[in-house]
């Protein structure tokens, strides 16, 4: 709970993933991706209950083993590429209250973050308190500074490719950016359901994760990238 109000976390799951087949359910060592993100769910103070949204019964029973609900199953027309994280939220706590089971606060997990932990979570969720906040947004720091990207023009010309402010600058001289790295989702659903979106006009903050717990795989080369990881760590497993 957050101060006394029911906390859902979703766990979003469908089982057409092409760039890397069967992405949610593979065995990342020794256990299967979505997993590792069920457990960090269920070791959080905060959470009161944790629902895997998807279109595939294999999922399913395997989320259920791990500890997760399976309340129902995704509607294939929410299992499409063209599916937004927003989408299948929405519908999943409408699902919920048409059982009367509601919340105040949902946190979007993505199984696609395994190095992402109950701290990471329950150190958003005490930011959204004692910011007094709406919503938190984890975020990491960008490898590389965007001020030294730029489009190419078909002759492939570097004139103008920076700009003339940061021509042989460091990068420590640089501003530090930040980029969203797809592990926590957190928010106030009233309000999520007014603006349909997870950065609220109100008062969105951002949670910092270091770049070792920001894996979000999408591809074989991130699978591997996760394994060693947690290999070169010591990650419990």
């Amino acid at each position: 709970m957050i101060s006394g109000k029911r906390l859902l976390a979703i766990i979003p799951a469908r089982s057409g993933s092409k760039r890397l087949p069967r992405k949610n359910i593979l065995d990342l060592a020794g256990k299967p991706l979505i997993a590792w993100t069920i457990e960090a769910a269920l070791e959080s103070k905060y959470i009161d209950r944790i629902v895997v949204s998807t279109d595939s019964k294999e999922i399913s029973s395997i989320s259920r083993k791990y500890g997760a609900d399976v309340p129902f199953m995704r509607p294939d027309e929410l299992a499409t590429d063209e599916t937004t994280s927003i989408d299948v939220v929405l519908h999943q706590l409408d699902q919920l209250e048409e059982c009367n089971d509601s919340y105040s606060y949902v946190i979007l997990l993505q199984p696609t973050s395994p190095l992402r932990t109950a701290e990471n979570i329950d150190e958003s969720v005490e930011l959204l308190k004692s910011r007094n906040s709406d919503a938190v947004i984890s975020v990491c720091k960008v490898e590389h500074s965007p001020l030294w990207c730029n489009t190419i023009p078909a002759d492939g010309s570097l004139l103008n490719f920076l700009d003339d402010s940061i021509l042989n600058k460091r990068s420590q001289d640089l501003n530090q950016y930040y980029r969203l790295n797809g592990a926590i989702y957190l928010c106030n659903i009233k309000l999520l359901k007014k603006e349909k979106n997870f950065f609220l006009k109100s008062n969105s903050i951002a949670y910092k994760m270091n770049e070792e717990q920001s894996i979000d795989i999408d591809s074989k080369n991130d699978f591997m990238c996760a394994s060693m990881q947690i290999e070169i760590l010591n990650i419990p497993k």
